[in-house]
């Protein structure tokens, strides 16, 4: 655990008790702190109870007289579309609001790094797609070229949870908009932005809050060097914002689309092979087309983000490409699930937006295409093109009919995984790929993507026998 500093004798109120909000608590008990834990839900309330937590009604008028700051949850609205009435009441207080990023950051560093040999680093990815990817492939590269390593945030612990890092150690966090919106103190000492496409423009109001969101990683304190996607216009704005001249190898630079030149630092993957150029000159370069744990180009695009932070760390590159050959991939991301009569089966469930259903389909030629769900703003106008290895879409979710009529492809109206997984196993013919990539959310039939990828490969080792 990291105890929170800076809050010792303290009143803090904590708002949201899931795995972060509880974890908060926990740290600032550690800490000398008094947590004033709260939540709507009466299940989560009695858990922290169980744990000797004092819950205290937040909504109650005079809640926070007295207080220090209200730590929030993640998933709780703090600007739009509206503030919490909790989060509204601390604000009308002057209360500071703050989460468990915030935390994290003023708390880990502490007086024992004094006597360490080496400080031990943070790397935050962050991005609209990929940075789960990313930030695991960064600690598993690391964990493989033998330096110790946490992975955090969004993806493996919380980011409290963790062990107080030791001399040389690493600390990779993936990092919602959510999570950077609020932190109130964003220092790593790399960070990640891996790409921006629409997502969550609700919670943001609009694509402009959205980047905003995701560009205070690089702006509340700046690290010592930032790893770039530039393919779209903000990353190459974000990329000139901090780069004080073109060859500052603060920066680097990474695309998928084309070669980068210039003086700076630079990675990019080009037909399956990824190189790096540094001051005008190739340093490297590594065949990623074998890599099964990296099959696409927008895994190649987060092979070469985690690359670009490993280099910034001061691995070698035949480290980084050791690391990328046995990186097995994550659950319900590009996830080989069975090969049987020459058909693939994979599980994408975690392609809840357009954009990343639209690189999903890009990195197979023949495809059976499982899709639907609950919709996200904007629709599916970003799929346009996108469909051109598609055979066949097999639609799922509440609203399939109208979800198939916006497909530019031959769609069949399944409805349920298993109606869905039964006819394209049906129809599939060898050198075929049977492809769950939604482009939707799942909540309109499961409480979240893992649970969608779970049924998807369930149906899918039943009807193999597997």
């Amino acid at each position: 655990m990291i105890p929170a500093r800076g809050y010792d004798g303290m009143r803090v109120a904590v708002l949201g008790l899931g795995r972060s909000g509880l974890a908060a608590a926990r740290s600032l008990r550690a800490g000398g702190a008094e947590p004033l834990p709260w939540d709507d839900s009466p299940a989560a309330r009695a858990a922290a109870e169980a744990e000797g937590f004092a819950c205290t009604d937040l909504h109650r008028a005079g809640a926070f007289d007295g207080v220090a700051a209200l730590v929030v949850s993640p998933g709780i609205p703090h600007l739009y579309p509206a503030p919490n009435p909790v989060i509204a009441a601390a604000l009308e207080a002057g209360v500071p609001v703050d989460n468990d990023i915030g935390l994290f950051f003023r708390s880990l560093a502490t007086p024992a790094w004094d006597g360490f040999d080496s400080a031990p680093k943070v790397v935050a990815v962050t991005g609209s797609n990929g940075k789960s990817t990313t930030a695991a492939l960064v600690h598993h590269i690391l964990v493989q070229a033998g330096k110790p390593a946490q992975l955090a945030g969004n993806i493996g612990r919380g980011v409290l949870d963790i062990d107080p890092p030791g001399s040389g150690a690493a600390v990779v966090l993936e990092l919602s908009s959510y999570q950077t919106d609020l932190a109130r103190a964003l220092t790593p000492d790399v960070a990640v932005f891996t790409n921006l496409s629409p997502d969550h423009l609700d919670r943001h109001g609009g694509r402009g809050g959205y980047f905003a969101a995701k560009r205070r990683l690089f702006a509340e304190g700046g690290p010592d060097r930032a790893v770039i996607g530039v393919d779209e216009i903000e990353g190459a704005f974000l990329a000139g914002q901090l780069a004080e001249a073109p060859g500052d190898d603060r920066v680097i630079r990474v695309s998928v689309t084309r070669k980068l030149t210039g003086p700076g630092w630079q990675v990019f993957a080009r037909k399956g092979f990824l190189a790096e150029h540094r001051k005008g000159r190739q340093a490297a370069a590594i065949d990623l087309r074998g890599i099964t744990g990296l099959p696409g180009a927008h895994n190649h695009q987060n092979a070469c983000a985690a690359y670009g932070a490993c280099r910034a760390l001061g691995l070698a590159p035949r480290q980084i490409e050791a690391g990328l050959r046995s990186y097995p991939g994550l659950p319900h991301r590009s996830q080989v699930v069975a090969e049987a009569g020459g058909i693939t089966f994979v599980n994408d469930s975690k392609a809840t937006n357009v954009d990343s259903a639209a690189k999903a389909l890009g990195a197979f030629p023949r495809i059976r295409w499982i899709c639907g769900g609950l919709e996200k703003e904007g629709g599916l106008a970003g799929l346009a093109g996108a469909t051109g290895s598609v055979v066949k879409a097999y639609v799922i979710g509440r609203e399939a009919a109208g979800f198939a009529l916006q497909l530019d492809v031959e769609a069949e109206i399944c409805t349920h995984m298993a109606e869905a997984v039964a006819r394209a196993m049906a129809e599939a013919q060898p050198g075929d790929t049977v492809l769950l990539a939604p482009a939707a959310a799942s909540f309109d039939q499961y409480d979240n993507f893992e649970q969608r990828g779970a049924d998807f490969m369930a149906e899918v080792r039943k009807r193999l026998a597997l």
